[in-house]
């Protein structure tokens, strides 16, 4: 990388701000696209369990309208969560509140049974809410565990990747109309959950970036574990 004088770094400077004005521009326009892509019903009963027993997605809403789940890698015959969601999950535990505010409800949903999740919880100091969708097929439905036959072929990401593993990570959006009934409205998988890592966003501000190299977040490792 070159060093060079104040005035030619300002030059560069003010070169790449104007790209980054046009991809604030075009990020705006693409919010407003999200928020405008039509609704589908949710139809299916799921009823999960959770802290305050068994509830049904309606119920975890919380008296919001809008509810943001987290799809965390979490398998039933793990004994601790996914190190990555993991990652994930410390970005957004202290935005939680924050949301509330602005009438969303933001869960985890994980395979592994309530007690587990509940363990690994206390082990990681979170206090969101996290509920287990051990007993019925919401992970599946929404598109972030797939059977064995499903795993080599292209069923992730909207068909795009194969998922590899029974567990993938992603984020729904729903929302809840006044009668009670509940809409997917939104989600995404892979890449396309990058923007609620906060951790990650300042990473790229830096000069080595996240220095991955292409692998992932290979280096990543859960909190207490560093």
């Amino acid at each position: 990388m070159s060093v060079v004088a104040h005035d030619d770094w300002l030059a560069a400077r003010k070169e790449l701000l104007a790209k980054e004005k046009e991809f604030t521009r075009a990020r705006d326009d693409l919010t407003r696209q999200r928020q405008a892509l039509p609704w589908e019903a949710v139809e299916k009963e799921y009823v999960f369990d959770g802290p305050e027993g068994k509830q049904t997605l309606a119920a975890l809403f919380h008296g919001r309208s809008q509810l943001l789940v987290y799809h965390f890698m979490f398998d039933p015959e793990d004994e601790a969560g996914c190190p990555v969601c993991s990652f994930w999950a410390d970005n957004f535990e202290p935005v939680v509140q924050h949301l509330k505010q602005r009438d969303v409800t933001m869960i985890a949903i994980s395979r592994a049974p309530l007690s587990k999740i509940e363990a690994y919880k206390q082990r990681m100091g979170w206090s969101f809410t996290w509920v287990s969708a051990f007993e019925n097929d919401f992970n599946h439905d929404y598109g972030v565990w797939f059977a064995p036959e499903e795993r080599d072929q292209p069923v992730y990401n909207y068909g795009t990747l194969a998922p590899r593993n029974p567990n993938r990570e992603g984020a729904s959006v729903f929302t809840k109309d006044e009668s009670g009934n509940v809409f997917h409205t939104y989600s995404a998988y892979a890449r396309g959950i990058d923007l609620v890592n906060t951790a990650y966003n300042y990473l790229d501000l830096v000069p080595k970036g996240r220095d991955e190299d292409g692998r992932g977040a290979f280096w990543v490792r859960r909190h207490d574990e560093y």
